[in-house]
């Protein structure tokens, strides 16, 4: 069953999924005895100190000695602390200054456990770990995801009742993957370039699946012929049954690029949530592969998913009528991408108008959530560092908050007034890193007064 979010909630849920490399906090994790991990050397986790009584402590093991580094970024206007400790007595280093980032480094640690804690001297926000440092331990250590194991086992017996399409081979190609990325596509005209440039050379002639609950395998050579793929198939998913057999959790799990096709959000989370399907998406990232959707496809990919579920698709001048109208449905707990915590997306941005409901998505998440909106013929591929570049023909939208944005009036059956939202607008060849918020791209004040027929400040908020 689909897990949704109250109308007009704000607080944001937090991911607690596990990774073979640690990569997004977990709480709670305020002592030694309970720290989060295994860090990975390298491997940047992304956390938060929420109050002045939160500490952060995590965990990480080390086969043999030699230097360990670390880095904490964090806000601009927080000031926060780490500490580098054995597994026994007080901190051997530590990085207590107002430097942001905070790097340090202690000599020729000997091999074994080592915890790092972090604090704050002020200020509470998110910030950015990674520790590096030399040999791994059990759990963790190196700086790739899940190893490749192809073991899979032989393709099992296809029920009778599935639809799949398939070009290629039907065996699983083996390919040694580095870290994860996604590809997140706006519908309308797919991008070549976004498959043949940034796809084809991550998953390096491996396997690609595409998913959908309708439709034809029409993506099969189109995909194979951009990406040089050993095999494409489509499975037409369309029951939970469908969804748990083993011949779709085995497809799925030995590629390394899942895509999931434009169709019906709602549809995909009542078929595919709480199933195989779900768990070897999931799979599929955690071993370093591509993740990626358009349209519907894309709405899923987030933390946080538009979800009409039977009812009229949002449209932004109704939905700043009433923030909590009958359109805007938000659903969660499909996904567990580090990149898209605290994300939203939308898609068929510019060409539908729809900022002003994406908008009221952000205040609906709250200070803290992040719309990542992408226009038609355009997409945003996003490496495991957060860090995402624009391709295509049109742009990509972020929308976030900061200490300037106002949620004047956010209350049910009343119109929306959000005062001083951050819109950054992204061109092709342009970047955004959705862990850490920063680009080379200055963002305009978007305001939205839901009592007025022009409810945008500026008129063309685009």
């Amino acid at each position: 069953m689909k897990a949704r979010v109250l109308l007009g909630a704000v607080a944001l849920l937090l991911s607690s999924n596990a990774y073979a490399c640690l990569q997004q906090e977990s709480e709670s994790n305020n002592t030694e005895g309970t720290a989060d991990g295994p860090l990975c050397s390298g491997t940047t986790v992304n956390a938060s100190i929420h109050n002045r009584n939160d500490v952060d402590w995590f965990y990480f093991d080390t086969t043999a000695t030699g230097d360990i580094t670390v880095n904490l970024s964090h806000t601009n206007n927080a000031d926060f602390d780490w500490f580098l400790y054995r597994a026994s007595g007080s901190y051997i280093a530590s990085g207590q200054s107002s430097a942001n980032p905070e790097v340090g480094t202690y000599n020729a640690a000997a091999a074994g456990r080592h915890y790092v804690k972090v604090t704050r001297y002020s200020g509470t926000g998110n910030y950015q770990l990674t520790v590096s440092f030399a040999g791994s331990g059990s759990g963790g250590g190196g700086t790739t995801p899940d190893p490749v194991a192809c073991d899979y086992g032989p393709r099992p017996s296809k029920p009778g009742a599935l639809t799949s399409y398939r070009v290629g081979t039907t065996a699983d190609t083996c390919v040694s993957l580095d870290q994860p990325a996604l590809l997140l596509m706006g519908g309308g005209a797919d991008v070549d370039a976004a498959f043949a440039n940034r796809v084809s050379p991550h998953i390096q002639g491996g396997n690609i699946v595409v998913l959908r609950t309708t439709g034809t395998g029409a993506y099969n050579s189109y995909l194979q012929g951009l990406t040089n793929a050993a095999s494409v198939e489509t499975l037409i998913v369309d029951t939970q049954t469908k969804a748990n057999s083993d011949y779709v959790d085995w497809v799925i799990r030995t590629a390394e690029f899942v895509f999931i096709a434009g169709g019906d959000q709602s549809a995909y989370l009542n078929q595919w949530q709480g199933t195989k399907v779900q768990d070897a998406i999931m799979h599929v990232y955690q071993k370093g592969g591509v993740v990626g959707g358009t349209s519907a496809g894309n709405h899923v990919l987030g933390q946080f998913i538009y979800d009409p579920d039977g009812v009229q698709g949002a449209i932004s001048s109704e939905a700043v009528t009433n923030f909590c109208h009958s359109t805007i449905n938000i659903s969660t707990n499909f996904l567990a991408i580090p990149q898209l915590n605290g994300v939203i997306t939308d898609t068929h941005f510019k060409q539908r108008d729809r900022m002003g409901r994406s908008a009221v998505f952000q205040a609906k998440l709250g200070a803290g959530g992040t719309v990542v909106a992408v226009s038609e013929a355009t997409s945003l591929y996003v490496s495991s560092n957060g860090q995402g570049i624009v391709d295509g023909s049109h742009e990509v939208y972020v929308l976030r908050a900061d200490g300037q944005t106002q949620y004047q009036q956010t209350a049910c059956n009343q119109p929306v007034i959000i005062n001083n939202l951050l819109r950054y607008k992204l061109l092709p060849g342009q970047s955004y890193n959705l862990l850490n918020n920063s680009t080379n791209v200055s963002p305009i004040r978007l305001s939205i007064d839901g009592r007025n027929s022009q409810f945008y400040n500026p008129t063309n908020p685009y």
